[in-house]
């Protein structure tokens, strides 16, 4: 019997520590396949690269890099690089190096490699590390192995992907979670280059996040693995009732 076929990406590039690890650990239960970005592509979103040409690089027999985003190394990988019988049965992307958790989503592009995924047919798995100092992915990689190989046996609903958050240390379980909302806002420094012309740097001051139960935040917060079902679907559904007065 075939041993499942598995795709890997990531938005930290192809050197980060976090696909090694992922890659390390998903061999034990499939073939691997890698395309990943050719350099960092944090905050890429689910950005596809349209004005400019794109190239690829084998890097060896399974290992592809693409000087794109993540988005743009899946649609090639399904697309261009991959042959029919190579076709993966999963996406997994990351491990990220820090949260994607609530809003933070829609930022990343750990998160839109594996909804591209989705949005063509195989499932998608993101998978990410809340830690921003610490690069042991040993405990990630553990989680990421177990859903895996349970998204493989049981499946995961049509057109849903699964946003996979690991908190630092060793997490006491794994709980089924909805997008939270965060408390920040914008915090952007001035500074000169060496030729005095001026350059922003945006980041953000954290406040904590709203306690509304149930949600990606809480999980983490409590030493959780938070694993929220998500889609491409950014139809706010109850606004449609709502707003039905606005049909002509």
């Amino acid at each position: 019997m075939s041993l499942p076929r598995i795709l890997l990406t990531n938005d930290d590039g192809y050197y980060a520590d976090g696909i090694k690890a992922l890659e390390k650990s998903l061999c034990e239960i499939g073939d691997v396949y890698l395309v990943a970005p050719e350099s960092e592509m944090s905050g890429a979103s689910h950005s596809l690269t349209l004005a400019r040409p794109l190239r690829i690089r084998q890097r060896s027999e399974r290992h592809w890099t693409v000087d794109g985003t993540p988005t743009d190394c899946v649609t090639l990988a399904l697309n261009q690089i991959l042959r029919e019988d190579e076709r993966p049965h999963i996406c997994c992307s990351g491990i990220n190096h820090g949260a994607n958790l609530g809003d933070d989503a829609t930022y990343s592009g750990t998160v839109a490699g594996a909804m591209e995924a989705t949005i063509l047919g195989v499932p998608g798995l993101a998978f990410s590390l809340v830690a921003t100092r610490e690069h042991d992915f040993t405990e990630s990689a553990r989680v990421a192995f177990e859903v895996t190989k349970k998204a493989l046996a049981d499946g995961i609903p049509e057109g849903t992907l699964l946003n996979v958050n690991v908190p630092k240390g060793i997490s006491k379980g794994i709980r089924i979670t909805r997008q939270g909302f965060k408390d920040a806002k914008p915090h952007i420094t001035e500074h000169l280059d060496p030729r005095g012309k001026l350059y922003y740097w945006i980041g953000e001051v954290r406040e904590g996040f709203r306690a509304e139960g149930g949600t990606d935040f809480e999980a983490i917060d409590e030493g959780y693995v938070s694993v929220t079902p998500m889609r491409s679907d950014l139809t706010n559904h109850k606004a449609i009732e709502v707003l039905s007065s606005w049909n002509d």
